[in-house]
Formats: structure tokens, C-alpha cells, sequence
């Protein structure tokens, strides 16, 4: 026969058991309806889009070796670098298409970065005209893919120069690096030491509709 105390210990225990079992299950029930709000209480945002605005694209033309204002509407940033990336990004988007009038691959992931250095502090020169230098820093790959010849290189180079000075017209000078380092030529060719003059480049208006 089993001691009366030890049944009175037994029940007690038992009681306590479906207690805490009881307060468990009620915990994680609340942790889980916590769970639940809190992801419904955080509203989806969609992306941020920069507004679409019209851009010159000065495209090179391996037919008569010219560059032809070509006008898109894009999504360009307000940030002026941002910008001079996005509309060479597309430029180059435009060469690695299949009917390219000017083919090289790579497309606009070649282009790295663009940077905007006032001309005063590029030449220790006082400027007041705010002109501006852009440095232009492509990727390797897009370097070691670019067909070679010397007009070739010369139209995407060109192409590059006149495009940022139809869009940002205070820049006036271009300078190139390739994976952020200076290099001799584009593909064997064109000359990537100099620094180049954007307003040089720019196809006089009406020149080649």
C-alpha cells in the first residue's frame, strides 16, 4: 500500500507539471502571434528608381568612323558621377548588342567608376568656368576584350569623351584607367596616357543625323 504522502507528493507534482506545461504552451503560442505581427507590420518598399530623363549617347559608327547623337530616356541618378556611369553604362550597353554599329563586348558592367575632378585641382590652375576633369576607370576584362586597331579603340574612346560632355557639360578633359591603374593603350593601340579633350569629340549638330 502506498503511503499517504507519497500519493499527496505524487499529485502535487503532477499538478505542477500540467502548470508549467500549460504556461510553456501559452509562451510559445504569444512568441509565435509576435512573430507573425512583426512580420506583417513591416511593409514591402519597392526599390528607389532614379526618374527617367533624356540623354545624349554619342555612338561610335564603324561605317564612316563617326559618332551619331543617338537621344534615350534613362534613369539617371542625381548624384553627377552616378550619372556619367549610368549614361556610359548604356552607351556601352548599345556596343554589345547584337546590331552594334560599333561591336565591343562587355557591356555596362565594363565600366568601374567614374570620378569628377574640378579642373583647378587636377592642374593646381585657377578655373573659373567650374570645368571639370573625369577620370574614366573601365575593367580589365573589358580592356582585354576590346577588338583591336587603332580607329577602333580611337571611336570607343571618343565616343566615351564626346557622351560625357552631351551630358555633363562641364567636362571638359578625360583621362582613363583600367582597373584603377594608368595603362599604355586601350587594346595595342590608342593611347590611354594622354588626356583627352571631351569638346574635341563632339560631332558638330547636324552633322550626322
Amino acid at each position: 500500500m502506498i503511503p499517504r504522502y507519497q500519493t499527496i507528493l505524487f499529485a502535487v507534482l503532477l499538478a505542477a507539471s500540467v502548470v508549467m506545461g500549460a504556461l510553456l504552451w501559452n509562451q510559445l503560442r504569444r512568441a509565435h502571434e509576435r512573430l507573425l505581427e512583426g512580420g506583417d507590420s513591416t511593409p514591402t518598399r519597392a526599390p528607389e528608381v532614379a526618374a527617367a530623363e533624356q540623354a545624349t549617347l554619342m555612338v561610335a559608327n564603324e561605317a564612316d568612323n563617326s559618332l551619331e547623337p543617338r537621344v534615350l530616356s534613362l534613369p539617371l541618378p542625381d548624384n553627377p558621377e552616378a550619372r556619367a556611369r549610368a549614361v556610359l553604362g548604356k552607351l556601352l550597353d548599345l556596343y554589345a548588342a547584337p546590331d552594334a554599329t560599333h561591336p565591343v563586348p562587355g557591356g555596362a558592367s565594363s565600366v568601374a567608376e567614374v570620378f569628377l575632378v574640378p579642373i583647378a585641382e587636377a592642374n593646381g590652375e585657377t578655373t573659373p568656368t567650374g570645368a571639370e576633369l573625369a577620370v574614366v576607370n573601365l575593367t580589365g576584362a573589358f580592356a582585354a576584350g576590346h577588338p583591336p586597331g587603332l580607329e577602333t579603340e580611337t571611336l570607343t574612346i571618343l565616343s566615351i569623351c564626346a557622351t560625357l560632355n552631351a551630358n555633363l557639360p562641364r567636362v571638359t578633359k578625360v583621362r582613363f584607367l583600367v582597373d584603377g591603374q594608368p595603362r599604355a593603350t586601350l587594346a595595342g593601340h590608342a593611347d590611354l596616357t594622354r588626356t583627352y579633350l571631351a569638346t574635341d569629340s563632339v560631332v558638330a549638330e547636324g552633322a550626322h543625323p
